[in-house]
């Protein structure tokens, strides 16, 4: 067991901490937590730890890293382990490349657009961003998904990829639901994206994603959320 000592300053309703969250249960290791209140202002003591004021903020032997991609990275690197390929396998290299693909065109091309549904009310404007998105999943994120079985690369356990994406991928399944997100979002994915669905629904399954996951929190949050935004639109 490790003798370094993490404290991970974060909000479980935070789908960018629980990227930390993820990649800290896959490792096992024994950490810190610190619950920073998203719905007031920071406060100095934390803006001191984190001048940008967001989480996740993990504290590595007093070494602050921050943005929750590099955190989880660097725990994957930090802990070498089935979440990235060892050095020693030649094509690390290429797989790393692999993923790294992965996320950015899930994130970027799919679901960087739907966040857009927060603010459209619209039929057309939301039927425009859905069709969008889904689009944009189809052709880029659900052709890497040809080989899961059933997490990314072929991979029996959670990887990396999942990691990245994971907080994502159980939170449009919650929210289509729980009727956030328009009935049409995830029939079209079911429809035309066939390895996504069967990818997702492995990961929003797994312990390690569900494990800071509450659904009925995360619901009324984003309800909250929405109201939030609109009202100031």
């Amino acid at each position: 067991m490790t003798t370094d000592k993490l404290i991970l300053y974060t909000n479980h309703g935070c789908p960018w901490a629980q990227r930390a969250h993820i990649a800290l249960a896959e490792l096992d290791i024994p950490f810190e937590e610190v619950i920073i209140d998203l719905k007031v202002p920071r406060t100095p003591e934390y803006l001191a730890i984190n001048p940008r004021g967001l989480v996740p903020t993990l504290s590595f032997n007093s070494e602050i890293i921050i943005e929750s991609a590099i955190v989880a990275t660097f725990l994957a690197a930090q802990y070498p382990s089935h979440l990235v390929p060892s050095p020693s396998d030649p094509d690390a290299a290429l797989k790393r490349a692999r993923i790294d693909l992965f996320v950015d065109a899930f994130i970027t091309k799919f679901q960087t657009p739907l966040f857009k549904l927060f603010t459209v009310t619209g039929d057309d404007e939301i039927k425009a961003v859905v069709d969008g998105a889904v689009a944009s999943l189809v052709r880029e994120v659900e052709p890497k998904l040809g080989n899961a079985a059933p997490f990314f690369g072929g991979q029996e356990k959670l990887g990396l990829a999942e990691v990245l994406t994971g907080s994502f991928a159980i939170r449009l399944l919650a929210l289509s639901k729980h009727g956030i997100y328009p009935a049409g979002l995830l029939e079209s994915i079911k429809e035309q994206a066939p390895n996504f669905v069967r990818w997702a629904e492995a990961v929003a399954a797994h312990p390690s994603v569900t494990k800071v996951f509450d659904e009925t929190a995360i619901v009324e949050g984003t309800k909250a959320k929405i109201a939030q935004i609109r009202a100031k639109a």
